[in-house]
């Protein structure tokens, strides 16, 4: 009995050594049961960050938190039962894309969603946007949606990982957010509750992402694949660069309107469509739905221009009280200012912090600096230029879209300062940094 005390716990971490089943289980449990105070389970947390666990405890932890509430099933699925996760970037709006091209191709993607938190945007934040959408529905409507769109982009509910719900709330005030194995475990515990049978990472990396450099992206990277494996979920994961926004958008409303542009032809930044093909392909290639890379990107490819994944993705808008005719009418709202930022010199377009850019965003008063925050779907930026764009002073390299003039000066403000001109472009940077694959 003496092992499953929390001070034992903590002092056992604590000392560098590694915690036992019995003792993560408990921790676990007593998380979801608020047997572990709030402080216990920080002190825990940060002896984590400090001493580290290994791939068995962190499989241990994950499937712990995973079994402190309920696992979906999917038994009536008509297809492989897919998701992709994203460890957040500026712009980042693949998932509306993507979920419903993979759900064309014969997948079945139940995407448990987040809010934004800090300078990375949230899913949910994009599709609340939309005037009525419910991204908390009941089972029975989302299993609804599921069968009739093949896609349902959703919050996740109380009853999934209740555990790790009330870790991740302790870590965000308590300075215990960059622990790789608590990263690891909070993300798979949710997807495997979600009842998935293969799970695609997107582990973003470079100035807009959390994961600043390779050698922390692959750490990262490593540690889900070989971590999901252990947990019995076949799992690929893909670094990403995050140097600069992805697609031209960056704001809820603005990013929900390139995404549905995108589905419908009316334009896709290279950047984002060739970002979105390799996380499907990976998809396609894990279910089993393609044989290899290029009969997978055809297949979406195929999904885009037909117009199957714009259908699935106005289906699954509409079922979840969205919209009803999303593709002609999306009625997003509006920001009553919109101004071009002008460049400052002429030149080519350099480098950008990305997460100034975030930054900018959540000032305008489209992210949360804390959880709770209210989101203005309205404000963001659009029409950004990529990196290498040549210049000249006085043309446009965005807008801003805000809520007031004020506001307004600020962000561009902002954003050139987060913007190089430079005389020479800069050398062309991979947007695949690397393929980590499973085990087995």
């Amino acid at each position: 009995m003496t092992g499953r005390l929390p001070a034992e716990t903590i002092r056992r971490k604590r000392d560098g050594l590694a915690l036992t089943l019995e003792q993560i289980d408990d921790f676990a449990q007593g998380l979801a049961s608020g047997r572990w105070s709030d402080a216990q389970a920080a002190a825990l947390a940060m002896a984590i960050v400090l001493r580290g666990m290994d791939t068995d405890e962190t499989v241990a932890l994950t499937a712990a938190m995973t079994a402190s509430g309920e696992r979906l099933r999917w038994p009536e699925a008509r297809g492989p039962v897919l998701d992709k996760h994203s460890t957040g970037g500026v712009g980042d709006k693949v998932s509306l894309m993507l979920a419903p091209m993979v759900a064309a191709c014969g997948g079945v993607v139940p995407m448990i969603s987040g809010r934004g938190l800090g300078h990375t945007g949230g899913t949910l934040d994009k599709l609340e946007a939309l005037p009525g959408y419910r991204s908390n529905p009941d089972e029975a409507l989302l299993r609804r949606v599921l069968a009739e769109a093949g896609c349902a982009i959703v919050g996740a509910s109380e009853r999934l990982a209740p555990a790790d719900r009330r870790l991740y709330a302790i870590r965000d005030v308590t300075a215990t957010v960059e622990s790789v194995p608590l990263i690891t475990a909070s993300i798979l515990s949710k997807k495997l509750a979600a009842g998935l049978q293969a799970l695609v990472l997107d582990v973003k990396c470079g100035s807009g992402a959390f994961t600043t450099d390779a050698a922390q992206a692959h750490t990262l990277a490593t540690s889900l694949v070989r971590v999901a494996a252990g947990a019995g979920l076949p799992a690929r994961a893909l670094v990403t660069d995050m140097n600069q926004v992805l697609g031209t958008t960056a704001g809820n409303a603005l990013e929900v309107h390139e995404a549905i542009g995108f589905l419908t032809g009316a334009g896709r930044d290279p950047r984002l469509l060739e970002v979105t093909l390799a996380l499907g392909a990976a998809m396609l290639r894990l279910g089993g739905l393609a044989a290899d890379e290029a009969q997978a990107r055809m297949a979406l490819q195929r999904s885009l221009d037909d117009g199957r994944a714009a259908e699935r993705f106005a289906r699954m808008v509409a079922l979840l009280g969205g919209p009803p005719d999303l593709l002609h009418e999306a009625a997003l709202p509006a920001a009553p200012v919109v101004r071009e930022v002008p460049a400052p010199a002429d030149g080519v377009l350099a480098a950008c912090d990305a997460r100034a850019v975030g930054v900018a965003v959540v000032a305008l008063g489209g992210g949360r600096s804390r959880p709770g925050d209210q989101v203005d779907p309205r404000v963001g930026f659009d029409r950004l230029r990529p990196l290498g764009t040549r210049l000249v002073r006085g043309e446009p390299v965005a807008r801003v879209h805000a809520a007031s003039e004020a506001d307004a000066d600020a962000a561009a403000a902002s954003l050139l300062a987060a913007f190089t001109v430079a005389d020479a472009a800069p050398p062309p940077a991979p947007l695949l940094i690397e393929v980590v694959e499973g085990e087995g």
